[in-house]
């Protein structure tokens, strides 16, 4: 069985090293992940200077054509995100313009770099919003060429109006294990089927 990697982007609004909830999920899944062979990374976006923009290098030390390389070397991208006024964070939505350039980007056969790569989506928050935020997110990444597994997403909301994270919270429910878990078995299963067979050229 070949070995698959995975890039979790975490789009939490606090760089490091403070905590995140976002990225805790985030490790959860490649956790998850690891017990299908599959490893990789974990990188917290505001850590790095990635530019706004909507190209693959908006120049001037900008950091994100150093991330997309990560990115076209694995097989698995997970969004970790936080929920913001029922909204995806805007550093998810930065990811998210970025990766536009995506379609503009071919191989020798006209197929986009991104086609069989796998997306997956986490999202935290202590508000409603986790189907909406994660509907949003799984719409952007399939427009740029990613493909969406079964039950792809995780989440993990609180009580509306109060303030214990997902980080801070005591025993976690089985129902966000029990998404995190089956995401990374249907997230590497289809890796490794789109690695097997690649999607034909439309063209």
């Amino acid at each position: 069985m070949p070995s698959l990697r995975a890039l979790v982007l975490v789009c939490s609004l606090k760089k490091s090293p403070a905590p995140s909830s976002s990225e805790l999920l985030g490790r959860e899944v490649l956790a998850a992940l690891a017990d299908h062979d599959v490893d990789g990374e974990v990188i917290r976006v505001v850590d790095h200077d990635v530019r706004f923009g909507v190209s693959t290098d908006e120049g001037d030390g900008d950091a994100w054509p150093q991330i997309r390389a990560k990115l076209l070397g694995t097989q698995i991208l997970v969004i970790a995100t936080p929920i913001w006024m029922g909204q995806p964070a805007s550093v998810c939505k930065v990811v998210l313009e970025r990766l536009d350039a995506e379609l503009s980007e071919t191989d020798d056969q006209g197929r986009l770099l991104t086609y069989g790569k796998v997306a997956a989506v986490a999202v935290v928050g202590n508000e409603d919003g986790a189907h909406h935020v994660t509907a949003e997110v799984f719409q952007a990444l399939n427009d740029v060429g990613f493909t969406i597994p079964a039950a792809g997403g995780t989440y993990w909301v609180g009580e509306a109006m109060q303030k214990v994270d997902y980080d801070q919270a005591g025993p976690k429910p089985d129902t966000t294990g029990a998404a995190t878990k089956t995401l990374a078995a249907n997230a590497a299963h289809l890796a490794r089927l789109l690695a097997a067979q690649p999607y034909e050229p439309s063209a």
